[in-house]
């Protein structure tokens, strides 16, 4: 069989759409019938060179996406051929299928468990997760990153919320909204959205925020002082990619029990830098490995919620694109317009 993949060839440059040879199915895999694939922060790092020297060159990319299940490898019984999946890259049950070579003539074009950008993609057994066929599509691509990795950092590792509580979003792109909407569904009082863009603020509104506030403005800092009359905020989400929000999402925890988590990775190299006395006074901060998200338990109740109507995951898709068109994406991307800007991968 053949697919039409975009492939990094070389960093910094633009992504290259071809046709590739897709090679049998090795135990643990399954070939996908691609739908849909979002774009996240970690492939523009790649495609940018920002996450280091990338020895896998050339390579496909993508790591959050939905498809059909066309066929699958020895020992896969997880999925089955017709099966609606979505495709994501935090390990759940399954065998580990490994890494993949496509071929582009005579030359050899390497992939990982999971890459989601090309129209039939060998996928490892336990990056598959079956979902409902009455799923959109389009939708299902999303619980693949943005929704586990948002919703699960306040769902799963904001624990025991037995009071009101006050929480801080910083940068409202796909992983702050499906913040925002976890901090709805677990009964946040206060939940604040920050960023530099009226738009998203807006849509941060529809998704839940009580308060939104622009962190490019020169009265930010008055404005973020008189919430909670100075005290801080409960908890903070950072979802921007960039070490000064962090540090200042860090800083807007209160003392004696306030907790940053942190869901971005900056560029390679890039250090945070906090104040010591700080964490003495009880300030706390940490990263996050995906909402720490159990996706064979935690995508199907994620769905649930949608299908009943609590996650507006809808309002996340902004944009479209086809494959061909995946430069154009990126770089829409990289601008900072929109939410979750989705790839049509249907042949």
């Amino acid at each position: 069989m053949i697919t039409k993949a975009a492939i990094l060839g070389q960093v910094n440059l633009p992504l290259r759409v071809a046709h590739l040879k897709i090679p049998v199915l090795a135990k643990g895999q399954v070939l996908v019938d691609m739908k849909w694939s979002g774009l996240c922060r970690s492939q523009l790092m790649e495609i940018q060179g920002a996450r280091g020297p990338d020895k896998y060159l050339p390579h496909l990319l993508g790591h959050e996406g939905s498809g059909i299940v066309k066929d699958v490898g020895q020992s896969v019984t997880k999925v089955s051929p017709g099966d609606h999946i979505v495709i994501t890259w935090i390990k759940g049950s399954g065998l580990e299928g490994g890494s993949t070579t496509y071929l582009e003539g005579l030359s050899s074009v390497s992939a990982g468990p999971v890459a989601t950008f090309s129209s039939y993609a060998v996928i490892s057994e336990n990056r598959c997760i079956p979902i409902d066929r009455i799923v959109p599509m389009d939708v299902a691509s999303l619980f693949g990153c943005a929704v586990p990795t948002g919703a699960g950092i306040v769902m799963n590792e904001i624990k025991n919320l037995t009071q009101p509580s006050s929480i801080a979003i910083w940068g409202i792109g796909g992983v702050g909204l499906c913040a925002i909407a976890g901090a709805v569904l677990e009964g946040f009082e206060q939940i604040v959205a920050i960023d530099i863009t009226d738009e998203k603020l807006e849509i941060a509104r529809s998704f839940g925020a009580t308060i939104v506030l622009r962190a490019d403005q020169e009265d930010f800092n008055d404005k973020l002082l008189s919430i909670n009359n100075g005290l801080g905020f409960d908890y903070a989400v950072e979802a921007s990619g960039n070490v000064r929000v962090i540090e200042r999402a860090f800083e807007s925890v209160r003392d004696f029990g306030g907790v940053c988590i942190f869901a971005s990775h900056p560029p390679v190299g890039h250090k945070i830098s906090l104040e010591p006395h700080a964490l003495i006074r009880g300030k706390q901060i940490r990263g996050s490995w995906g909402g720490s998200t159990d996706p064979d338990k935690d995508i199907p109740k994620l769905v649930e919620l949608y299908l009943s109507g609590r996650l507006p995951l809808d309002k996340l898709i902004s944009h479209r694109f086809k494959l061909v068109e995946i430069n154009q994406a990126f770089k829409q991307f990289n601008e900072g317009r929109g939410q979750r800007i989705l790839l049509d991968l249907d042949q």
